[in-house]
């Protein structure tokens, strides 16, 4: 796919040509008269600046997008025509001509060459030039790359720029290279290397770029080592040392080389002129029909291009160009300007821009006019700085502070849409970030349309091109930026850059609020904490993943009153907080009962909400029957002084069989809608700070990335400032917040995951296995033992998971044999021990409460179980297992065979494991069991002594205590060290001052999200969550673990099929996943199919290649790849790649035996009546802007009437296909779902973190397809369901059956679980109930729960009077949906129970009924 390094400047240094000659089809921004008055009064040469303006796009109303079906273009994000960049002349007069063929990314060359080549027809006495463009993504289509093999066979010169999409890249390469040496000159500036290599000029050339010694590749080489130049800054910085560079060749490529240079220097430059100059240039030195038409005359001398200052201040009606120091700057700006505009150069906020100089060089600059001016007209004044190179935090020193070293600036808005430092190169992101903290101020990064013109923009469902998402929103969002909105696009017609005008608006009046956070005095701040509330109607406000809700409310107002805000009256206990906003802690959200904030009259919503009529195509007319009282709209919440804390209506849909069927989701309703409009302009908030993971606002409707002013994200949010407290473990949703609603990110701790432990039957099992191992040998009481194991066993149902468990009323211990028994017993201690060990979040996290010494002991145990060889650390378990001589992999392998040796081993070495880490945490615990200060594990006084004495470390002395006296103290070193600082990041406590420094305008440092076990670097919480670059997966090291799983999961499915392997596997790809993991599930399916990912000549994966089969040794794998919404969101590229790599294999000229992918291509090629190639597409999503089958919901509330339902939401909503060929859609291919789905054998999940299991979350069963293939497969047989659990170092593949198992016996079974919930209260309820509802969404969509776990629950939840009565008194709604959920799973035939049990569920939900109507 996609290579961005090679692309660096090109990006920054070759931005849009001139607006040398404006369309008269664009329509007319008239600048306010103050403005134009300014210019006037600046009388400078920049005043053409607002003339350009004037013609800007700035008021361009734009459709609405989502009304659309499709994206424009038939699938292509660019559906641009060439040939309106074909130039003929019309009377050569007998001049020789030269035909030029020229590829870029982007049409912003095209009135320049157009005009350069216009000139040279109507002024040259010499020379006569042809010239036709081609747009790099035209390329895509089949007749326009026919066209241009044949434009290129007859041109004179071919000339390519920013050739960077690989599968592009390609194509260029197959039609030039060929044609190469009868080309008179190949111009190709910064494009991928194998395309830099077909440059050239006479006998200069890159034929070996990067393959050998040249003076090039060595002035290059010398600057990465000295600066770490990236090969495109080498690239400007060679032309600055061309002279010197020069003198080493001979003369002839000295020529040629300075014609290459000189050329790269007017293409930079990009006006009509210097590309005139250029295009004469080659003409007369290199075309033979010209050199001879020239012979005996003068040669046009070539003119110089003229170049700026490298980094300055620059205003568009300044009498000076630009500014070399702010002093001179705003001597002007401040006793000049400012009076004549009317802006207090005391008070105004001060907004910092950063811009492209490219675009100021080629006066390209209309868009930044555009902002500035709007700034300006709202009294701010602005500080616009560029770079010429690709590190701005040069600029950012030198020009955002005052002379004492202070801050000019309150806001930054970066309008190139580039990382800081390194633009789309090798980012320093580290060094981008301390610089922005060290301003200490917002970071907006604004994103410029580059790939698209704004019409495609708007036509397309999802949005920002991929290309750019990942240059210009994910590399930014590593910075720390915030707020990717799109400010400007490309006019179709001329390619140069206009202003959007709502865009831009939004833009200055965000940009303006958050610098109002930094000025305004914290009591006069108006802060509104929104709530979530989901299901709805079923006791659920304070909705949050792991976090409890309202003791979190508490400690953010108290650390708000600590810092002057004004609070009012609120309460400073939980329950009272809880109790004003709910009015009573057992409020239905459809009763009065909840507190009433606000009554909107329809007329007022009409009047404030501008988008308010949209509404009513989903909704009638307002009010409606959602959060109202049947006249008025109502906002539900309570004030306290200057802060709100309102609760957030829900989707509206959940519960209406019909909406949840549409493959598009609704829009949001008219109560949600009056929501934010109370928040924005009614109470007026400073700010909303969402509360928890998470709500409803970014998942409505829109584009995926990019929004419009039509995306409902957008509109809701509207210019409020945003801050969402976000579970650091789910950076994917967390990043759709950012991108879909602007929302600045806060993470917040999960709780530290603890072993599930063991209890009733199973910790019996353990004492007896503990009993036989000390008794074996004993013929009398070792068989008895062996008995009781059994029958044990069997009361427990281990029977589901262990196949070899005895028959209970045949086996006799005492007749069997020892080894036999050694099995049965390890089999046995093997499950219990997989029950015992898994990891179990225990209760609900409390922003500000960082971990006990206890819990970070749990925390830290799962962190040294990994091994990291990039850091050159071993896993505790490897060092110790190593100490006796084994290695660590093949005890996990002997015990889970269940070796009864390897058993016992292994649970020796956890413990060894837990009492190390207990011993290292125990140094730096106070007397109250928590770590305040991390004491140094390399104390060096302690350790003089300590060595004196011969005395071992603690934790060294831990693990021999343990029973493993050769432990090498020295092997642990590296892993002690690392623990030791996991340990500060774990008890470090920034998640209050993360909130405070958001709500202070302050710039929040970003951290990566996902996994703290995996990647502590997540730790400490309390930062601004990001996402990684989606180029860099799946790692080699993903690649490697994906290969492991798949060995497993096909041996596993061998062993189980007569030695057969599937034909087709149906695969779910979670965004999170991928993120925490590095792509691992990614790597998977294309491990499946045979094919490998490759990385690119910039590193960047973005190929692919099969593997051939004698090297594969067995059948490629078809594969149907259901994406989750947010996955489609953040990895359209990896999408593509897929698509790419199952598309190669069904194409192979393969055996079909050997090829299932081929085998059933062909089959569904013939049965669908399309190409082969097209009935190979294989990955399939949501439509653009929808997320999810909404079978979840469709669950959670009761809203669905049998299974049949739930399989048509599937298929409806997640069958629209990926295509590599057309990637600007999701293409509708329900009949091409349905047929690859009924070729398949197994479904398939990952599981990647203790933190979120399968019953945790409602995501897993809603895209889960097996019931939906049984549906449709001729032979109705149902496919086995397959679960990887990669949570530990020990990877497992379990059938879905064996995970629901194992899943409710380590947390709705297990007393460790459900009374740490019940610890906290109301939350701690609904948290068990959803855990049960989550259960019987298996049994809906899979069928694979058994009875006894229904069977298990109703006895502890129900059966036991003292539970009933401590659930029923908490949360009173939540418990009546769990009453509910057991009379569902009874009466939909997932649960078989006695008719007592059913009586008595009857006879409760009528008691709990009248207890919340209180009767």
């Amino acid at each position: 796919m996609v290579s961005f390094k090679i692309a660096a400047a090109a990006l920054l240094t070759m931005g849009p040509a001139s607006a040398w000659q404006p369309s008269s089809k664009i329509s007319t921004f008239v600048p306010s008269q103050q403005y134009s008055k300014r210019a006037q009064q600046g009388g400078s040469k920049l005043s053409h600046a607002i003339a350009s303006s004037s013609r800007s796009s700035l008021n361009m109303v734009l459709a609405d997008p989502t009304k659309n079906e499709m994206s424009s273009g038939g699938g292509m994000f660019t559906a641009s025509n060439s040939e309106s960049r074909r130039v003929v002349p019309e009377n050569p007069n007998g001049r020789p001509t030269m035909k030029v063929v020229y590829v870029v990314l982007e049409s912003q060359y095209q009135s320049s060459m157009t005009g350069a080549v216009k000139r040279i027809n109507a002024g040259s006495e010499n020379m006569a030039v042809e010239c036709v463009g081609y747009l790099l993504e035209e390329l895509r289509n089949e007749e326009t790359f026919a066209q241009f093999q044949k434009d290129v066979a007859s041109a004179n010169v071919f000339v390519g720029s920013l050739i960077f999409v690989q599968e592009l890249a390609e194509k260029v390469t197959e039609v030039v290279a060929p044609l190469r040496d009868q080309l008179d000159a190949v111009l190709i500036f910064p494009s991928m290397p194998e395309v830099m290599r077909l440059n050239k000029v006479g006998k200069f050339t890159m034929k070996n770029l990067g393959q050998s010694k040249s003076v090039v590749a060595d002035f290059m080489k010398k600057k990465k080592q000295e600066d770490g130049s990236s090969f495109e800054e080498g690239m400007l910085k060679l032309l600055r040392t061309l002279p010197k560079v020069l003198k080493f060749l001979p003369s002839d490529k000295a020529a040629d080389a300075r014609t290459f240079m000189m050329s790269f220097q007017y293409w930079l430059g990009g006006s009509p002129e210097n590309l005139e100059s250029m295009l004469v240039m080659l003409g007369q030195d290199y075309v033979e029909p010209i050199m001879k038409n020239m012979e005996g005359k003068k040669k046009v001398e070539a003119a110089e291009p003229i170049l700026l200052p490298d980094k300055a201040i620059w205003h568009p009606v300044a009498p000076k160009f630009v500014f070399e120091n702010n002093s001179d700057y705003f001597d002007w700006y401040n006793k000049e300007f400012c009076p004549d505009a009317g802006i207090d150069p005391k008070t105004a906020p001060t907004i910092g821009i950063i811009l492209q100089k490219s675009h100021i060089n080629t006066k390209d600059d209309t868009h930044y006019v555009s902002l500035i001016a709007e700034l300006e007209s709202r009294g701010a004044r602005v500080v616009p700085i560029y770079s010429g190179g690709l590190d701005f935090s040069g600029p950012i020193e030198e020009y955002f502070y005052d002379a004492a070293g202070r801050p000019i600036v309150d806001t930054i808005v970066n309008l190139t849409g580039f990382a800081l430092v390194g633009g789309p190169a090798s980012q320093d992101h580290a060094k981008a970030a301390k610089v922005l903290k060290r301003l200490n101020k917002p970071y907006m990064c604004a994103v410029p349309l580059v790939f698209q013109s704004f019409e495609e923009w708007q036509a397309s469902e999802l949005g920002l091109h991929p290309v750019q998402v990942a240059l210009q929103v994910s590399l930014p969002e590593i910075d720390g930026a915030i707020e990717p909105i799109i400010f400007a696009g490309r006019e179709g017609a001329t390619g140069r850059s206009v202003p959007l005008a709502d865009r831009v608006n939004l833009l200055a009046d965000r940009a303006m609020k958050w610098a109002n956070l930094g000025s305004k005095p914290p009591k006069d701040k108006k802060i509104a904490i929104t709530i979530f509330s989901f299901p709805p109607d079923k006791g659920n406000v304070g909705t949050a993943a792991y976090l409890d809700v309202f003791d979190s409310i508490k400690a953010v107002l108290k650390q708000m009153k600590a810092e002057g805000y004004d609070i009012g009256d609120a309460p400073m206990e939980k329950e009272a907080i809880m109790e004003a906003v709910l009015n009573d802690p057992e409020a239905r959200i459809s009763s009065p009962e909840l507190n009433v904030a606000y009554r909107m009259s329809t007329d007022e919503y009409y009047e404030l909400t501008p988008y308010a009529q949209d509404l009513e195509e989903n909704w009638g007319p307002a009010p409606g029957n959602l959060n109202s009282d049947g006249q008025n709209l109502v906002v539900y919440g309570k004030q306290f002084g200057n802060v709100f804390i309102g609760v957030q209506p829900t989707f509206g849909y959940e519960g209406d069989p019909m909406r949840l069927l549409f493959a598009k989701s609704a829009s949001p309703h008219h109560g949600f809608a009056a929501y934010y409009t109370y928040l924005e302009k009614i109470f007026q908030a400073d700010a909303v700070l969402h509360f928890g993971t998470h709500g409803s606002l970014e998942f409505m409707p829109g584009k995926q990335v990019g929004m419009s002013g039509t995306c409902y994200p957008d509109r809701l949010i509207s210019s409020l400032p945003s801050a969402y407290l976000y579970a650091a473990n789910n950076p994917s949703e967390a990043t759709i917040a950012k991108r879909r609603s602007y929302s600045a990110t806060v993470s917040y701790l999960t709780p530290p995951a603890e072993n599930a432990g063991l209890y009733k039957g199973l910790k019996e099992l353990k004492e007896l296995i503990s009993s036989y191992q000390g008794l074996r040998e004993n013929e009398g009481r070792g068989p008895a033992i062996v008995n009781s194991i059994v029958s044990t066993a069997w009361t427990c149902n281990l029977d589901k998971d262990i196949a070899e468990l005895p028959n209970l009323e045949t086996y006799d211990a005492a007749s069997d044999t020892a080894e036999n028994r050694d099995m049965i017993v390890g089999k046995v201690y093997a499950q219990i021990m997989q029950i015992e060990s898994r990891l179990l979040p225990c209760g609900l996290h409390t922003v500000g409460v960082p971990p006990t010494a206890e819990e970070a002991v749990a925390t830290l145990v799962n962190i040294a179980q990994l091994d990291r060889p990039e850091d050159k650390i071993e896993s505790l378990p490897r060092v110790i297992a190593a100490s006796i001589g084994r290695d660590i992999n093949d005890i996990y392998r002997g015990n889970n065979n269940g070796v009864l040796e390897d058993v016992e081993l292994n649970d020796k070495i956890t413990e060894a494991s837990r009492a190390a880490v207990r011993a290292l945490v125990g140094q730096s615990t106070d007397s109250n069991g928590r770590v305040k200060e991390v004491k140094s594990v390399f104390d060096e006084v302690g350790n003089f002594f300590g060595g004196m004495f011969g005395q071992k470390k603690p934790w060294t002395q831990a693990i021999i205590n343990a029973g493993f006296p050769q432990v090498e103290e020295e092997r642990l070193a590296p892993l002690i060290g690392y623990l030791e600082f996991c340990l500060k990041q774990i008890v470090a406590n920034n998640e209050l001052g993360g909130i405070m420094e958001l709500l202070n305008g302050k710039f929040l440092m970003p951290a990566p999200g996902g996994d703290p076990i995996r990647n502590p670097d997540v730790l400490p919480t309390g930062r601004n969550m990001h996402a990684l670059d989606p180029s860099a997966i799946p790692t080699q090291a993903a690649i490697e673990v994906s290969e492991s799983v798949v060995e497993k999961l096909l041996d596993k499915l061998k062993a189980e099929n007569n030695g057969e392997y599937p034909e087709s596997i149906a695969f779910t790809l979670w965004g999170t996943d991928n993120i925490k993991t590095y792509g691992e599930s990614l790597a998977q399916v294309l491990a499946l199919v045979g094919v490998r990912p490759v990385a690119d000549s910039l590193g960047r994966v973005n190929k692919v290649e099969l593997i051939p089969l004698e090297k594969l040794g067995r059948p490629r794998i078809d594969v149907v790849v259901s994406c989750s919404g947010v996955f489609r969101d953040l990895f359209i590229n990896q999408m593509n790649l897929m698509d790419r790599g199952i598309k190669m294999a069904a194409e192979a000229d393969e055996p079909v035996e050997m090829n299932f992918v081929r085998k059933h291509a062909i089959q569904q090629a013939e049965e669908l009546g399309v190409s082969l190639r097209e009935a190979s597409c294989r990955v399939f999503s949501n439509s653009a802007g929808s997320y999810s089958a909404n079978v979840g919901l469709a669950i959670e509330n009761g809203g669905w009437e049998d299974e049949s339902q739930l399989q048509d939401q599937f298929l409806t909503r997640k069958g629209f296909a990926f295509n590599a060929d057309k990637p600007g859609m999701m293409e509708s291919q329900a009949d091409l779902f349905k047929s690859a789905l009924k070729t398949v054998d197994v479904t398939f999940q990952n599981l990647d973190s203790s933190e979120i299991s399968i019953t945790d979350v409602s995501h897993y069963y809603d895209s889960d397809p097996t019931k939906v293939v049984q549906g449709l497969r001729d032979d109705k047989k149902k496919p086995m369901s397959l679960m990887a659990d990669t949570t530990t170092a020990n990877a497992q593949v379990r059938s879905l059956a064996e995970t629901v198992r194992l899943d409710a016996r380590t947390k709705l079974l297990n007393p460790k679980f459900y009374e740490g919930m019940l610890s906290t209260g109301y939350e701690g309820v609904r948290e068990i109930q959803k855990r049960l509802r989550n259960t019987m969404g298996w049994s809906a969509t899979a069928g694979e729960v058994d009875n006894f776990v229904f069977e298990d629950a109703n006895s502890v939840f129900i059966e036991d009077m003292e539970m009933q009565k401590r659930l029923m008194d908490t949360n009173p709604n939540a418990f009546r949906d769990m009453v509910t959920t057991f009379l569902e799973a009874n009466g939909r035939g997932y649960w078989d129970t006695s008719e007592e049990n059913i009586q008595r569920l009857q006879e409760l939900y009528a008691e709990v009924e009248d207890r919340i109507e209180g009767i």
